[in-house]
């Protein structure tokens, strides 16, 4: 999907939906992150997708380079399998799903406490 398929919000929806169904972030699951692990793990994509200096994107992606400490490594949520890096495109649109998710569960949360 691109831009021109629908617009950039329909494939953020669309990739929260994949979010959802195929790696089974659901509502309920999410809700149990209430500590900013969602919107710390948007960070680190949208700062990857930032990146624009192909051996800095690489340093900041790649698992094996990043035992070590670095921004993102000390941002991404601890206790989550490291995040999938592709290109810089599809990680803003990550971000941004991991955003509505991260704002759809502050609403929950707000509305659950009335």
């Amino acid at each position: 999907m691109s831009a021109s398929d629908g617009g950039v919000i329909a494939e953020i929806a669309a990739e929260r939906r994949r979010q959802v169904d195929a790696e089974g972030w659901t509502p309920d699951h999410d809700d149990e992150h209430n500590n900013g692990e969602i919107a710390r793990a948007a960070a680190c994509y949208a700062r990857a997708g930032a990146e624009s200096d192909p051996e800095m994107r690489r340093r900041l992606t790649d698992p094996y380079e990043n035992f070590r400490f670095t921004p993102l490594r000390e941002m991404w949520p601890w206790g989550w399998n490291w995040f999938k890096a592709t290109d810089r495109r599809r990680d803003l649109v990550k971000a941004g799903a991991l955003i509505v998710a991260e704002i759809e569960r502050l609403d929950r949360k707000e509305k659950a406490n009335g």
